[in-house]
C-alpha cells in the first residue's frame, strides 16, 4: 500500500519505522525543524531523523491549506494517509484525498480522552486501563469512528513509560487497520458522545505538588510529568523537581513534613506520605533523594519541611 505518514515526536517515529517495514511509505510529513538545547540550534524532529535513515522523502511545510502543498500531496497519489501525533490541523481537502482515508493513532480509548494530552489526563484521572485507537479522521477534534484498539494496565507506569507501550502497540494497531482496509472487512465503530472526555494540554505548574492534596493524587502527578510540565515542590526551602516517587503505605509524616527515616526521604500529605526516591534541585543533576536529603541538614535533624514551589 502506498502510505504518507505524518507525525513529529518520537511515539510517531517508532510507529513510522515499523509501517515502513510493511508498506510503501512515499513521502512523510512532519513539522520544521525547532529550536532546542541551550546552543538553540534548530534540531530535526524524530519522524525526520527515522525518515532519513531509511532514505524516505521529507517534507516539512508549515501549512497544508496552499494550494502548492496540496497539490505537491496529491501527486504523491497516497493509498492512505496515517497520523501519529503530527501537531498540525488537516484540512479538508487533504482528509479526502486517499482512497482509504486518513488514520491517525490516538493515545487514548476513545471516546475517553480526546484532545491534546490524552497519556497525561488518564494518569491524572487514575484510569486503570490505558490505551491507543485508530480513528478516521475528519474536521472534528479527535470525533471521528474508531476500529482497532489496543490497551494495558496503567499500573505503575510514568507517562514516558506508557508512550512507548502504545508506540508498539499503536504500530500494531494500524497495521492491522491497514491490512483490514485492503482486504475490505475494516469495521468502524461510531464514538458514544455521552462517554466523551477531553484531553485539555497540561497547564503551566499545574503538575506541582501541594501539602494539601491527597498523596494518591501527588503520586499519578509525577508519574503524569516530564521536563516540559515538571512535578516541582520545595523541600526544606530548596525548590526541586521530583523525577520518581511511590506511595508510602504504613510511613506516619505530618502534613507538609519532609522526613528522612532509615535513609529513605517522605513527604507527608493531607491523608498519607508519598517516598521520594529521585529528584533534580534547580541547577543541578538529577539524583537520588538520599543523596540530596544527605546535604540539607534540617532533613538530617528531623524538622524539614515542605511546600508547593
Amino acid at each position: 500500500m502506498r502510505v504518507v505518514f505524518m507525525g513529529t515526536p518520537q511515539f510517531a517515529a517508532e510507529i513510522l519505522d515499523e509501517v515502513a517495514e510493511c508498506h510503501e511509505v512515499v513521502a512523510v510529513y512532519t513539522r520544521p525543524d525547532a529550536v532546542r538545547g541551550r546552543g538553540r540550534a534548530l534540531v530535526p524532529s524524530p519522524v525526520k531523523e527515522v525518515a532519513e535513515r531509511r532514505g524516505l522523502p521529507v517534507r516539512c511545510p508549515r501549512t497544508l491549506r496552499d494550494a502548492e502543498a496540496l497539490s505537491e500531496l496529491a501527486a504523491f497519489k497516497p493509498d492512505a494517509i496515517c497520523v501519529a501525533a503530527y501537531g498540525a490541523i488537516l484540512p479538508k481537502e487533504v482528509l479526502e484525498l486517499p482512497r482509504y482515508g486518513c488514520l491517525n493513532v490516538h493515545g487514548s480509548l476513545l471516546p475517553r480522552w480526546r484532545g491534546a494530552a490524552p497519556i497525561e489526563r488518564a494518569i491524572l484521572a487514575g484510569d486503570e486501563e490505558i490505551g491507543v485507537c485508530i480513528m478516521a479522521m475528519e474536521e472534528g477534534l479527535d470525533t471521528g469512528d474508531f476500529c482497532v484498539c489496543r490497551s494495558v494496565p496503567a499500573g505503575a507506569l510514568t507517562a514516558a513509560e506508557l508512550t512507548d507501550e502504545l508506540a508498539a502497540l499503536g504500530a500494531s494497531a494500524l497495521l492491522t487497520a491497514l491490512a483490514q482496509a485492503e482486504a475490505g472487512n475494516l469495521r468502524w465503530v461510531a464514538q458514544d458522545e455521552a462517554q466523551v472526555t477531553y484531553a485539555e494540554k497540561i497547564a503551566k505548574g499545574e503538575l506541582n505538588l501541594d501539602p494539601a492534596e491527597g498523596a494518591s493524587l501527588a503520586w499519578r502527578k509525577v508519574r503524569a510529568s516530564n521536563e516540559a510540565h515538571p512535578a516541582k515542590c520545595s523541600i526544606a526551602g530548596k525548590t526541586v523537581t521530583v523525577l520518581a516517587a511511590s506511595p508510602a503505605e504504613g510511613a506516619t509524616v505530618p502534613e507538609g513534613a519532609a522526613a528522612l527515616i532509615a535513609k529513605r526521604l517522605y513527604l507527608g500529605f493531607a491523608d498519607g506520605a508519598l517516598e521520594v526516591t529521585e529528584l533534580k534541585p534547580d541547577g543541578k543533576k538529577a539524583m537520588a533523594a538520599t543523596a540530596f536529603a544527605a546535604g540539607v541538614p534540617a532533613l538530617r535533624a528531623g524538622e524539614g519541611v515542605w511546600t508547593c514551589a
